[in-house]
């Protein structure tokens, strides 16, 4: 397409959006409606994911990519990883607002847990089942449909391989199109590894900044397939390289942890001062126990301690 889509991307997606519409792929409803507002997913990202250089360019051009290929070849599959409180769901979040209209609730999103949803292991052909009759019957409504495993590395490995043939390269599985599908998958799994990588570019003195997508993932991918874990480590997903890209999430600062507590202030509509920020991210426990410099629980929790400062 010759289209500039930074001109020409948002109205594209709102035509996109009301085509979709016409043609019945909406819900009965209509709380599915499709919003593709790229624009906004952007700006989120900028003013409200904080120290995730890397989550943010990479979560934007797969999604911006993906949603103006007029016909990919691949549902898209994401992989995010990080430590809890970095900003995966977080992320997922946004992205659920940000392309449909009613959010997490839209019939055209589906949250899986992994604990919740999936919790024995004797029941995974149950389990395989019916998360193939889900998908498909969401896809046959919606035919951009968003899929979020929350807590991936406890999934069995077995459910993840049920979920293969939706991610693959086939043009239709049982008569269904799943291509224009996206599949997200939220884990812990690497986030020690992460962490190490973050820890040694500070101690070089280089900044977090200059940490690249490249070299992340290389370490990433060798902690993935020496992973005692199940779920993705040992999947077919991960060994026939499905996952379309490897996000991953940075541990958070005491700056980022400050940022956050803003944004809560903000949100409640509470008066803050310097000071007030500083509390609450001292409130923080923080690792390494010499340099304490990474958030152990990043920024979870910290909206629930604005209550303190409430009069």
């Amino acid at each position: 397409l010759g289209w500039s889509f930074s001109l020409m991307g948002q109205n594209y997606m709102e035509i996109l959006s009301d085509w979709y519409c016409s043609v019945g792929r909406c819900c009965a409803t209509g709380d599915c409606r499709i919003n593709n507002n790229i624009t906004g997913l952007e700006l989120d990202l900028s003013r409200r994911l904080h120290g995730q250089h890397l989550a943010k360019e990479v979560i934007l051009k797969a999604v911006r990519g993906f949603l103006v290929t007029p016909q990919p070849e691949k549902a898209l599959a994401l992989s995010f990883h990080g430590w809890s409180g970095t900003g995966k769901n977080f992320v997922a979040r946004m992205l659920a607002d940000h392309l449909y209209q009613d959010g997490l609730k839209s019939d055209c999103v589906k949250v899986f847990i992994s604990l919740l949803h999936f919790p024995h292991t004797k029941y995974v052909d149950i389990y395989k089942f019916q998360l193939a009759k889900q998908i498909s019957e969401t896809v046959q409504l919606c035919e951009q449909s968003l899929f979020i495993f929350d807590e991936a590395e406890k999934l069995h490995s077995g459910l993840l391989d049920a979920i293969k043939p939706y991610v693959d390269r086939y043009d239709r599985v049982n008569e269904v199109d799943y291509r224009r599908s996206i599949f997200l998958f939220l884990s812990n799994t690497g986030g020690n590894i992460i962490n190490e990588v973050a820890l040694d570019f500070w101690r070089a003195g280089q900044a977090r900044e200059e940490i690249t997508m490249e070299y992340l993932e290389q370490h990433l991918r060798m902690e993935l397939l020496e992973s005692t874990d199940g779920g993705l480590a040992h999947s077919r997903l991960l060994e026939e390289n499905l996952i379309d890209f490897f996000v991953q999430f940075l541990p958070l600062e005491y700056g980022h942890v400050k940022l956050c507590a803003r944004d809560a202030f903000l949100t409640q509509g509470v008066p803050f001062t310097e000071a007030a920020l500083d509390e609450v991210a001292r409130m923080m426990a923080f690792v390494p126990k010499e340099e304490k410099l990474f958030s152990v629980q990043g920024c979870k929790s910290v909206s629930q301690r604005i209550n303190y400062f409430l009069p």
